[in-house]
């Protein structure tokens, strides 16, 4: 008899997992959907142009920030809260950046690492204000985003600092090894097809060791149609991409960024203690305290991370641009926050997912090249944003209320 009951509550039990499961699928699903049918349509309107090998190496580069930043946002997503300050850091270190090795001349890599320590000590001013002195973080980040405009301002006194020497820039624009063949008349770059095949390989391998893995514990796991589409459109998507940029240079140094920090995040938000906690304590903060979870700590840390991707982010921007600007890092905050909720992130707090993230952060990028290629200007795209982000908020509060 207590086995038949605890028969029952395991089946019960695995079809909850499964229906949160399709929940969370469809999602994604529906994400990868509206993706790929923004780009169709910016295919047709701008006549092939953003399918361009060009376009398609620009896409990469200009919507890196986007994507480093998006990173870090999700995780202050998680918690029900955002950064506003993310655009005027990136500003700030870019500039830190340019004036170190222009007037000081101070060697690339020690610029480097004397900038991402200053992202991070950023960082720790925020989390000091919002943990330690419990300032809301609405408020202490819509301050920085104030202060270190200013600061930008100050310190490059109002001018364009550059050109940045080309050792700098290759960090923004330089290429991986390249080893270029001819192929039907038209030159290839052999290591970018290479990278997107072992990359297939490697998220197939990923996804059966993980389903295994589920089987194994007695997890739910959704029907092996769904997984399969999945990667079918993954690996879809990468290796289009990996042969337009073939059909150009080669693979841009910050995709391979991009691709480490992509690896990296997941791991913690997936795999880590520090990563649950985030989720606690945007769950419930008041259930994660009596847990045990130290929900200042969790706080501190998150904003200190978001100040370093700052400024790495502000790194690559210098380096792609091969200068430091006052304007630099105008509404990369808005395109963050607005690339966590439409890849998924709960207003709430406490859900969402780095391929969500990455996702969001693509539509966006999509976005702001279609509509430039099609000649739209950025009071227009500002607005087609808005209303992007404030559909996606809506539909997710609207299934929120309809499953409650």
């Amino acid at each position: 008899m207590a086995n038949t009951i605890q028969q029952k509550r395991i089946a019960v039990g695995n079809s909850v997992q499964q229906k949160r499961m399709a929940m969370s699928n469809l999602k994604q699903y529906g994400m990868m959907i509206a993706l790929f049918l923004i780009y169709i349509i910016f295919a047709v309107l701008s006549d092939g142009k953003n399918i361009a090998p060009m376009n398609i190496n620009n896409l990469v580069m200009q919507n890196s920030y986007v994507v480093i930043l998006s990173l870090g946002m999700l995780l202050c997503c998680l918690t029900a809260n955002v950064d506003l300050a993310v655009g005027s850091i990136v500003a700030f270190c870019g500039a830190a950046a340019a004036i170190l090795i222009m007037d000081y001349h101070i060697a690339i890599p020690i610029t480097v690492a004397i900038v991402l320590v200053m992202g991070v000590l950023v960082g720790m001013f925020q989390g000091f204000f919002i943990a330690a002195l419990k300032v809301p973080p609405f408020i202490v980040t819509l301050a920085n985003m104030l202060v270190f405009r200013g600061l930008t301002m100050v310190v490059l006194n109002g001018q364009t600092k550059g050109p940045l020497p080309q050792g700098f820039t290759q960090i923004g624009a330089g290429y991986m090894p390249q080893i270029f063949t001819q192929v039907g008349g038209t030159k290839i770059e052999i290591l970018s097809l290479v990278a997107g095949i072992l990359v297939s390989i490697v998220l197939i391998l990923l996804e059966i060791h993980s389903r295994r893995n589920k089987i194994k514990h007695h997890f739910a796991v959704p029907p092996i149609w769904q997984p399969a589409i999945k990667l079918v459109v993954m690996i879809g998507v990468l290796n289009f991409i990996t042969v337009k940029l073939a059909m150009y240079m080669g693979l841009p140094l910050v995709l391979l960024l991009m691709f480490v920090l992509i690896i990296v995040y997941s791991f913690i938000t997936n795999n880590t203690v520090a990563g649950r906690q985030v989720y606690a304590v945007g769950g419930n903060v008041n259930a994660a305290r009596l847990s045990g979870i130290n929900t200042d700590k969790v706080m501190f840390w998150v904003y200190t991370n978001m100040g370093f991707l700052a400024g790495l982010a502000g790194v690559v921007l210098a380096a792609r641009n091969a200068s430091a600007t006052p304007k630099a890092g105008d509404s990369f905050e808005m395109d963050a926050i607005a690339a966590c909720y439409i890849g998924g992130a709960a207003v709430q707090g406490g859900i969402g997912t780095i391929s969500g993230a990455v996702i969001g952060a693509l539509i966006m990028g999509i976005l702001n090249n279609g509509m430039s290629l099609i000649g739209w200007s950025i009071d227009i795209q500002r607005v087609v944003k808005g209303l992007v982000l404030l559909l996606a908020v809506t539909i997710d509060l609207y299934n929120k209320r309809k499953s409650s």
